[in-house]
C-alpha cells in the first residue's frame, strides 16, 4: 500500500465519522417529527437517489452485477443501513446519548471478536489495547466515568443500551461484506447496496405503520424538519457512507471500524464550534481516543510492512565475469 492510498484512506475515514458525528446532532429535532423507522427509509431514499446519478454513466455493468447479486446486498443493506439505523434510535429512546456513544464504540472490539469467531483471526494485543484505550477515551468523553450516566428518572436503561448493541451488529456484517462481493467496486457497493435494501425499509415501515408500532409522519412533520433530512440523505447516508467503505477498502476493515471511535468526539469538536465548550473529561476523552487511533494506524502500518517485506522475495548478489560466490 502506497502513503497515498493510506493517506487518502485515512481521510475519507475521517471524512465519513465526521459526517455521522453531525447526524446526532442535526437528527435529534428530526426524531421529534418522524420516528426511527421512516426516518431511516427517507434518508436511504434520498441517498439512493443519489447513487443512481453515480451509477448512470456506467452504464448497465452495475444494474448486471445488482441483478446477479440481489439478495446478498439486500441482506447487507438492511443490515447496515436498517438494523443498525432503526435499533440505535430506538435503543437510544429507551437509554441516554452517552450510553449510545459508548455502544458505538464498542463496534471496533466486536469485530475482531466476529473475525475470531467467524474466520480464525485472533487479535493482535496492540490492536487490543488500542480498541480498550479508545473505549475507554469514548467513555470518558460522554460522561459515564463522571457519574453522568443514567437516565434522569432513574430507571433502568439495560433493555435500550441491548437493542443499540445488537444493532451494531448490523454494520459489522455490512462492512464485511464488501470483501464477499471483490468484484464491486467502493462506489457499486455502496450503491448497490443502498438501491437492493431500499424494498426491505420500504417493506420495514409500511409493516410496522400497519402493525401499530411506527406513526406515518405528517406533512407538516416532513415540512418542519425537511432541510435536516435533506442534509442527512446526502451527507451522513450517501457521502459518509461512500467514504467509509473507501477507507475500508483502502485501510481494511479492522482500521475502518477503529475509526468509529472518533464519531462522537467529531460530534463533540462540531458542539465546540456552536459555542459549547468541552469539559476537562471530556477533552481528555478525545486526547485518549486520538492517541489510540494513532498507535492503531501505526502498528497496522508496521505490520503491513513486516508483511511486504516477508513476502518478498531475497535479493541476490552477483559477482562479474559470471563468477559465482563462494
Amino acid at each position: 500500500m502506497s502513503r497515498r492510498q493510506r493517506i487518502a484512506g485515512t481521510a475519507a475515514l475521517l471524512l465519513a465519522t465526521s459526517g455521522w458525528g453531525s447526524l446526532f446532532l442535526v437528527s435529534k429535532g428530526v426524531l421529534h417529527h418522524v420516528e426511527p423507522v421512516w426516518f431511516t427509509l427517507i434518508r436511504y431514499t434520498l441517498s439512493a437517489l443519489l447513487f443512481v446519478l453515480l451509477i448512470l454513466p456506467r452504464g448497465a455493468a452495475p444494474w448486471r452485477k445488482l441483478r446477479r447479486h440481489a439478495g446478498p446486498l439486500a441482506l447487507r443493506g438492511a443490515a447496515g443501513f436498517g438494523v443498525f439505523s432503526v435499533m440505535l434510535l430506538v435503543g437510544l429512546a429507551h437509554s441516554v446519548p452517552s450510553h449510545g456513544a459508548v455502544i458505538i464504540a464498542t463496534t471496533p472490539m466486536t469485530t475482531q471478536i466476529v473475525r475470531w469467531l467467524l474466520d480464525g483471526v485472533r487479535p493482535t494485543r496492540t490492536t487490543l489495547l488500542t480498541s480498550a484505550l479508545a473505549l475507554l477515551g469514548v467513555a470518558t468523553v460522554s460522561g459515564l466515568l463522571a457519574g453522568g450516566a443514567g437516565s434522569p428518572g432513574g430507571a433502568s436503561t439495560l433493555m435500550g443500551d441491548a437493542i443499540a448493541f445488537v444493532g451494531t451488529l448490523g454494520w459489522v456484517w455490512y462492512t464485511r461484506g464488501a470483501a464477499r462481493l471483490p468484484e464491486l467496486d467502493v462506489i457499486e457497493y455502496t450503491a448497490l447496496t443502498v438501491l437492493a435494501s431500499w424494498p426491505v425499509l420500504l417493506a420495514a415501515a409500511v409493516g410496522a405503520s400497519v402493525l401499530g408500532w411506527s406513526a406515518v409522519p405528517s406533512v407538516e412533520g416532513l415540512r418542519l424538519s425537511w432541510h435536516a433530512l435533506l442534509f442527512v440523505g446526502v451527507v451522513p447516508s450517501a457521502i459518509s457512507v461512500l467514504a467509509f467503505n473507501y477507507g475500508v477498502r483502502a485501510l481494511g476493515a479492522v482500521t475502518g471500524t477503529a475509526f468509529l471511535n472518533f464519531v462522537p468526539v467529531s460530534a463533540l469538536l462540531m458542539s465546540a464550534a456552536m459555542g459549547r465548550l468541552p469539559t476537562t473529561s471530556e477533552a481528555a476523552g478525545m486526547a485518549m481516543v486520538i492517541a489510540a487511533l494513532l498507535i492503531h494506524t501505526a502498528s497496522s502500518r508496521k505490520a503491513s510492512a513486516t508483511a511486504a517485506a516477508t513476502i518478498a522475495p531475497p535479493q541476490q548478489n552477483y559477482r562479474t565475469c559470471g563468477a559465482t560466490p563462494s
